[in-house]
């Protein structure tokens, strides 16, 4: 009994090593499988994480409300949000290339 249930664990582990590795091959038009079954953006967060990236991101503004407004709209899209409180936007091409109707950046 014992050696069936240490199998099953370890076929169990070794399932979700290649789950993993599968969820993160990158397909011929950018984006990964789980990127594209979510059908967003490029990045690798989750929906539920971007409250707390952009309550760091907005941190060192004076104007929270509208820069945690418009960060948590560029996150549900692009799902990603570039690390610090400014700049890196390199980083996430798809926050970074989104523009306002006027070409600003729409992202902070």
């Amino acid at each position: 009994m014992a050696r069936l249930l240490s199998f099953v664990v370890l076929l169990t582990v070794f399932a979700l090593f290649i789950w993993n590795i599968e969820a993160a091959l990158p397909y011929s038009n950018g984006g990964t499988w789980m990127e594209q079954k979510r059908g967003r953006g490029s990045g690798r967060l989750h929906p539920s994480e971007c409250g707390g990236r952009c309550s760091y991101r907005c941190s060192a503004t004076s104007h929270k409300k509208p820069c945690m407004f418009f960060c948590q709209k560029c996150c549900a899209k692009c799902l990603c949000v570039p690390p610090g409180t400014y700049g890196n936007k390199q980083v996430c091409p798809c926050y970074n290339n989104w523009k306002t109707q006027q070409g600003g950046p729409k992202c902070p």
